[in-house]
């Protein structure tokens, strides 16, 4: 399909640059099926499911990826988008044409680290040195990897600590937040146990390359990033029960439904799962498990916005988004959420 197809005018007004408080006071556009339309917050979310439904949380948790030092006498910034072993990891770097293979760069605070290889996609290969966890390095040196398009409009803060982490981030590795799960809270959560709404947890480290933008004309041509997830056979077991009584997968975040649907045979069956995807969902895709999403707002001819296009239609995304424009529904990680039900 063209990638224009996915293309929307988004007023800059309308990306969200901070939460609001608390978190489940955003709101929430509820799309069904035929795309009726109504406005909710995310607090009304136990009386929009049914009971039996179970909702599926990203339980990655993000790391200062941001790093920004010196080679020389240029400044050489990177954010880290995922981890090759111990001590490498893959890195999309600012100023590249100053990087070259076997040069090293000094982040300050005692961190350094050696380019070791550039990528077809101009990435590099970053060795970071001593015998320290890399994780332990990065909250020396590291920022929160704000996406840019925040970080373009105000400077990272010790509020993003907080704001840009979930409630249920337990494993270091993403350099994204899933950012569906940032509306949740304590109080929410026994909202949804009361009401007899089942939940589940995956992990799926979210790299950088999220925000990177589709430059083919055609989904065909496009390349997806991978990324590391993991579902255990506990999590498998328990996901295809839910769907055995006739209650429905819904992912929190289009994370954990990629997650699943790499997870899932041809049959519906969910299978334990480790190791890399890079399913790239568009129009024409079958969903095997999931039955419903809970996501916000996304980029205009962004890979996220092709997902819901395919789960919703793409006509029918259209005019939500049209209509969230329309009634100041603010945008992106930060910003307000939407139940899609198909």
């Amino acid at each position: 399909m063209r990638v224009d197809l996915f293309d929307f005018e988004l007023p800059p007004e309308r990306i969200a640059l901070r939460p609001v408080a608390p978190r489940d006071s955003a709101r929430m556009l509820r799309v069904g099926a035929g795309g009726d339309l109504s406005d909710q917050t995310v607090s009304d979310l136990p009386a929009m499911l049914h009971k039996g439904d179970c909702l599926i949380f990203n339980d990655t948790r993000v790391i200062p990826a941001q790093l920004q030092g010196r080679r020389g006498d240029a400044t050489i910034g990177a954010t880290l988008h995922k981890r090759i072993d111990l001590r490498r990891w893959q890195a999309f770097i600012r100023n590249a044409k100053r990087l070259h293979p076997g040069d090293s760069v000094e982040f300050g605070h005692g961190v350094g680290a050696t380019a070791e290889e550039r990528h077809a996609d101009g990435s590099f290969t970053l060795h970071f040195e001593g015998d320290e966890p890399v994780e332990i390095l990065l909250h020396r040196a590291g920022t929160m990897p704000l996406p840019p398009y925040i970080a373009g409009k105000r400077p990272t803060d010790a509020r993003d600590a907080q704001d840009y982490q979930t409630m249920f981030a337990q494993k270091d590795g993403a350099v994204a937040a899933p950012t569906a799960s940032l509306h949740y809270t304590p109080e929410l959560m026994h909202a949804i146990q009361a009401a007899g709404i089942e939940t589940a947890t995956l992990t799926l480290h979210v790299g950088a390359g999220t925000f990177l933008p589709v430059k083919a004309d055609d989904t065909t041509e496009h390349r997806m990033h991978s990324e590391w997830g993991s579902i255990d056979a506990e999590t498998a077991n328990r996901l295809n029960n839910v769907r055995a009584v006739g209650g429905r997968l819904i992912a929190v975040g289009t994370t954990s439904l990629r997650l699943v649907e790499s997870a899932t045979d041809a049959q519906g069956v969910v299978h334990p799962f480790e190791g890399d995807t890079d399913i790239f969902i568009t129009p024409g895709y079958r969903f095997k498990a999931i039955g419903g999403l809970m996501t916000n707002f996304h980029l205009p001819k962004s890979t996220l916005f092709m997902l819901v296009s395919a789960l919703m239609g793409r006509e029918t995304m259209q005019a939500a988004y049209a209509y969230a424009i329309a009634n100041e529904y603010r945008f992106y990680s930060y910003g307000d959420s939407s139940l899609l039900l198909p």
